[in-house]
């Protein structure tokens, strides 16, 4: 299905908007970006946060003031996480279909699913491709505790039920879009990367961040959708780029210059025909989306791009390698500023798109 799709610097957002209402959401995303429309999450929600959306299905997950966490001192806290194993095998070897277990997403927690998969059937005109997201496992796992009040990352039964949980519902999402016969791409949203290698990382070895990647890379992939890494601060983007991710995405607006001490991988990452999603539309703070506008993020955007030259790329072979995008989700934004971010990142990929091809 997804063929050789490039994306040939067209406009994509990353997930989030500041409304209360997922039928406005829709309607900006199809306003804007309705070349690959996506998804959106409404943070406003509390059921729809990063972490909380995709926590559901979890063994041991339980709530205490406000917050979530894995109770593995319960007392049922053994045959919970024997449940999820048997289901999980249940599915891996057809005895169960997918959309009947708990690796799933529902109306309760991710409305702006199923009213996108309802817009995107009445478009008159069909995307070139839809985009979904979901947190990615290290985040996940990172940011989640146990009883003890430690990061169930150090827990490796509980750190894979959190890849296994991830993987399925990444890829139950990539076989629901699928049904448009469009390519699916999908985003696993990694801020806790920006962490990675200090003191609060502690014992992670890059190994282990890999085989996290690699298997909820790997279950897109068997449904035939694109997986990218999505990292809105720095990171060690060897890590990423040595994936088999299809795309990275990053801030290009404010970490261009640590993104590109990765030369090497960069090149071989591009030569391999895998795409770049270039945050180069502000989102961090309010001033820089005040201050900027399409022109001046375009000649940004090039002066960048000009730095892969003596990798053997020129302008028109980043671009038909590249997607526009804002630098992270628009969230946590007022309405006026997020909606300037959707227009930046539109007429900047328009303009380019004119100018290169």
């Amino acid at each position: 299905m997804n063929g050789n799709f490039k994306p040939c610097g067209l406009p994509l957002l990353i997930g989030s908007l500041p409304v209360d209402d997922h039928l406005l959401a829709i309607k900006l995303v199809l306003e804007y970006t309705p070349e690959i429309p996506l998804w959106v999450q409404l943070p406003v929600f509390r059921e729809e946060g990063m972490i909380a959306q995709f926590l559901p299905g979890l063994p041991g997950l339980a709530e205490e003031e406000g917050k979530f966490f894995i109770n593995t001192s319960g007392l049922n806290f053994d045959d919970d996480i024997t449940e999820f194993y048997e289901e999980y095998i249940s599915v891996i070897e057809g005895e169960k279909e997918l959309d009947d277990t708990r690796f799933v997403l529902t109306p309760e927690t991710a409305k702006g699913f199923f009213i996108f998969t309802e817009k995107i059937k009445d478009l008159p005109v069909k995307p070139k491709a839809v985009k979904c997201q979901i947190t990615g496992p290290v985040t996940l796992a990172t940011s989640v505790s146990d009883s003890e009040g430690k990061a169930i990352f150090y827990n490796e039964d509980v750190r894979d039920a959190v890849v296994k949980l991830v993987a399925l519902k990444a890829g139950w999402q990539v076989r629901r879009l699928s049904e448009f016969k469009v390519p699916v791409i999908i985003f696993f949203d990694e801020a806790a990367l920006a962490g990675f290698g200090s003191s609060a990382f502690i014992g992670i070895s890059p190994h282990e961040v890999v085989v996290c990647f690699e298997e909820v890379i790997d279950a897109v992939h068997k449904e035939g959708g694109l997986a990218g890494i999505h990292v809105c601060s720095n990171a060690d983007w060897s890590v990423i780029l040595e994936s088999s991710a299809d795309i990275v995405s990053f801030d290009a607006y404010s970490y261009f210059d640590k993104f590109i001490l990765y030369s090497d991988h960069i090149r071989k990452f591009i030569e391999s025909g895998r795409m770049i999603a270039w945050g180069i539309v502000p989102t961090l703070r309010p001033e820089d989306i005040e201050k900027e506008n399409a022109d001046s993020l375009v000649e940004n955007w090039k002066k960048k791009a000009k730095m892969l030259e003596p990798l053997g790329f020129d302008l028109r072979a980043v671009l038909s390698q590249s997607f526009i995008t804002p630098s992270c989700g628009t969230g946590s934004l007022g309405i006026d500023l997020a909606t300037k971010v959707l227009s930046l990142t539109r007429e900047v990929s328009q303009i380019l798109r004119k100018e290169l091809f």
